[in-house]
């Protein structure tokens, strides 16, 4: 698998990813592209595309918080023709080479957290790719299910980290990137 990665907004990359992304996040999470067109704008965020041939088969959108050193896994989706390949779990790991690289401490995701078969599935992958689960369930205002924050140590560190901890970076993360996303 080729992986592209970019951290200016372009059109033509979106294009290749866009019906992935729907397929994954259209009707449940989706950012509209303005807010991820914002995100762009602002230097906090990657795409990330995984190909076999010519075909997008895994895309991820990255935000990196750099003072606290946390990049955040804001979308990681596979087609649905692939999943269970393998290929999500190569991307996760691309990922971690590339944050322990540029001096990331952790990697953070959210994790819907209702108890689901599909919910559980999505946990037990971060799970198989070394995130930690953390105890707290967090409750936005702005959409109607919970979540709990997984994170991926970088360094040794033997200090445990709580959930409310992440979900300060994780709020903190969806602030800058909402302020100043402008109508499409």
């Amino acid at each position: 698998m080729k992986i592209k990665t970019v951290a200016t907004w372009d059109d033509d990359l979106w294009q290749d990813v866009y019906s992935l992304y729907s397929e994954a996040f259209g009707d449940k999470g989706a950012k509209p592209v303005r807010i991820i067109k914002n995100m762009f704008a602002k230097g906090n965020a990657e795409l990330h595309v995984g190909y076999r041939e010519s075909e997008a088969v895994v895309m991820a959108i990255t935000g990196k918080l750099a003072t606290d050193r946390i990049m955040i896994i804001d979308y990681l989706a596979v087609t649905e023709k692939e999943r269970g390949s393998g290929l999500g779990k190569q991307l996760v790991d691309y990922l971690r080479r590339k944050a322990v690289a540029e001096g990331y401490q952790k990697i953070i995701i959210e994790a819907e957290s209702e108890e689901t078969p599909d919910n559980r599935r999505r946990i037990r992958f971060w799970q198989s790719c070394g995130f930690l689960l953390t105890e707290y369930v967090h409750h936005y205002i702005w959409v109607p299910e919970p979540y709990r924050a997984m994170y991926l140590p970088l360094v040794s560190d033997t200090r445990k980290v709580t959930g409310e901890e992440l979900f300060v970076s994780i709020n903190t993360f969806h602030r800058v990137s909402f302020r100043g996303g402008g109508k499409e």
